[in-house]
């Protein structure tokens, strides 16, 4: 098991299978030392998208239902991340950049407290490789009405 899955063990949780693209594009892309993961929609451990995690900020979902759909959009990038990485997470050096989608209201401000939830799963899964720049923005709607989508950047040994 590596540090990264230990990690999230003590905070009793695993990784899931990756989920599977819902169109025409790749989970992710290699270049180099950089591993560019799609964009992750909040399915739960349980393969399913939660109602609480359906539609948008400042309607129907809450800020800290928000917060907990990105903690698991953050745990599926790191699921796919094994995938990518032939089940090996020891490659995985550092997150450079988390990208992230919020469906939310015109008059939804707390993006940053929403998107925390995955900025804070990186930090406590990886540690200070965990840390990372980051993008959060507001859209109408995401795929299959989810309400948080993150997609990420990452440095892996050659």
């Amino acid at each position: 098991m590596s540090p990264i899955e230990t990690r999230l063990a003590e905070l009793g949780l695993s990784l899931p299978v990756p989920v599977a693209p819902v169109a025409n594009y790749v989970p992710y892309r290699i270049s180099g030392t950089l591993l560019v993961l799609s964009g992750q929609i909040c399915i739960g451990p349980d393969g399913a998208l939660a109602p609480r995690h359906k539609g948008k900020l400042g309607g129907a979902v809450s800020p800290e239902d928000g917060a907990e759909a990105a903690k698991f959009c953050a745990i599926n990038l790191l699921a796919q991340a094994r995938a990518a990485l032939g089940g090996d997470l020891t490659r995985l050096k550092s997150c450079l950049r988390l990208g992230g989608f919020i469906a939310a209201t015109p008059d939804f401000t707390a993006l940053p407290q929403v998107m925390n939830g995955a900025s804070d799963l990186m930090v406590a899964a990886m540690g200070d490789a965990g840390r990372h720049a980051r993008t959060t923005i507001g859209v109408p709607v995401l795929p299959l009405d989810c309400a948080v989508e993150v997609d990420g950047l990452f440095e892996i040994a050659g």
